[in-house]
């Protein structure tokens, strides 16, 4: 049986560093806080085992039977801001432990 790879990891440099990025989570409705939820997309570096799972403040609701957002629809410049976020909240790319949650606005700032 084959096995095949659900959410593709992206190649991505930010300030001459490599990261891989692929998305964690579409947007979506959560019961459990009744409420729209964003985007959400889970960064390490290459060389790191640590991730940092960046999450989006959620934008309007897609129309019912909309495709699911696609990673060629976000654009690098998005995440590479995310990433420099996460770096500036604290996020430790090489370090080891957990993975961190950061929030970022919209424009990943």
């Amino acid at each position: 049986m084959t096995k095949h790879k659900q959410n593709p990891e992206f190649a991505i440099t930010v300030d001459g560093e490599p990261y891989v990025w692929r998305i964690q989570r579409q947007p979506q409705w959560s019961s459990d806080a009744a409420t729209w939820r964003g985007m959400a997309i889970a960064v390490r570096h290459v060389e790191g085992q640590r991730e940092a799972v960046v999450e989006f403040p959620p934008g309007r609701q897609p129309k019912f039977g909309a495709p699911h957002l696609q990673p060629a629809q976000i654009a690098p410049e998005l995440v590479a801001r995310a990433i420099t976020s996460a770096i500036s909240a604290g996020w430790e790319p090489l370090s080891r432990g957990k993975t961190v949650p950061i929030m970022v606005d919209e424009t990943g700032g």
